[in-house]
């Protein structure tokens, strides 16, 4: 059971285009970004094609359009999680949100659940009669309808056509062989519409695309790893509240033409400021305070003048006289 799914999982590693082909296989939907499950929904009739049955299909709300209406949704989900003792822990108040990281993470890990559950095969499952208890669901079988009967179409059409069509087929086929014999080189050396030395070029180049993807997937999946660890790293309770840590995390859920880098930087900028003032004011009154205690000292060596000069007897203060005189004297002589 895949309910515990460790960071560095392949599970992680799947690709957008991989989870909405599943999505939209598995329900029969028009999906075009992991984002617009956010409602919750999508979630609730997944974990139904899992284990058919167990979701209340009647409360999951497909027309979800406030946060209020896709919380009720997370909370059935919540509820057949309960059921079924997974510990996962659902984020609801990102996943509302709409980010495309944290949604396409949570439906990733619910990917490996499916998988783990049932192996993929859900071929018995009626995705559109379970949703029809749904609210809102048929706008979304109408939406998804066309693309189903296109499908359809396609995969009937070769079963009913008409024989001549076939005798056509097989002509065109045949004479596309023979003009394909017509055009490889003879054995006499004549000349090729297609030689060797373009085929084994065009080879080279293909190989040499598929190491280039191969790569870039390698440097994709580095960096959405690293990224994940900067991620919880900044959920941490000691830090998360720190204004640095804020700006951290206004980049790293920001949209494609969203400007957080200039807010993280205005944020960081503003940081700096109150750091300065503050140490500003601190200087100051440290400063005050120095000259305070200067002028008490002062005031203390005064009072302990004046006080000695008081407590001086008439005999001591005669001897002091008569000092000064004869100092006095000596100085005159």
């Amino acid at each position: 059971m895949a309910t515990h799914i460790g960071l560095m999982d392949g599970a992680y590693f799947v690709g957008r285009g991989e989870i909405l082909a599943w999505i939209n296989s598995t329900l029969h939907l028009n999906l075009s970004k992991v984002e617009e499950a956010c409602t919750g929904a999508v979630h609730c009739q997944l974990m139904d094609a899992a284990h058919p049955g167990l979701v209340p299909m009647h409360k999951v709300n497909f027309d979800a359009k406030n946060e209020y209406e896709m919380i009720q949704n997370y909370k059935v989900l919540q509820d057949v999680f309960n059921k079924l003792k997974i510990t996962k822990h659902i984020e609801v108040n990102k996943l509302v949100k709409g980010r495309a990281l944290d949604n396409l993470e949570f439906m990733q890990w619910l990917k490996r659940y499916c998988d783990s559950v049932n192996g993929g095969n859900i071929h018995s499952y009626n995705p559109l009669e379970r949703r029809e208890a749904c609210k809102g669901a048929k706008e979304m079988n109408k939406r998804s309808a066309p693309s189903q009967n296109a499908s359809k179409n396609a995969s009937t059409a070769p079963k009913h056509a008409p024989h001549s069509t076939r005798r056509n087929d097989v002509h065109h086929v045949s004479s596309t062989s023979q003009s394909g014999k017509l055009s490889r080189p003879s054995s006499s050396g004549g000349a090729s519409t297609y030689s060797e030395a373009e085929r084994t070029a065009h080879e080279q180049q293909i190989t040499e695309l598929k190491l280039s993807v191969d790569s870039l997937e390698k440097e994709r999946d580095f960096y959405f790893s690293k990224l994940r660890d900067i991620e919880i790293l900044c959920q941490s309770p000691e830090i998360e509240n720190l204004p640095v840590v804020e700006a951290v995390k206004r980049i790293l859920y920001a949209m494609d033409d969203d400007a957080s880098l200039v807010d993280a930087e205005a944020m960081i900028s503003d940081q700096h400021q109150q750091v300065e003032t503050l140490s500003c004011v601190s200087e100051e009154a440290e400063e005050r305070l120095r000259v305070d205690t200067q002028k008490r000292k002062n005031i203390v060596n005064i009072d302990v003048d004046l006080a000695a000069s008081n407590t001086l007897s008439p005999k001591q203060r005669i001897s002091d006289a008569s000092d000064v005189h004869c100092s006095g004297s000596l100085v005159t002589y």
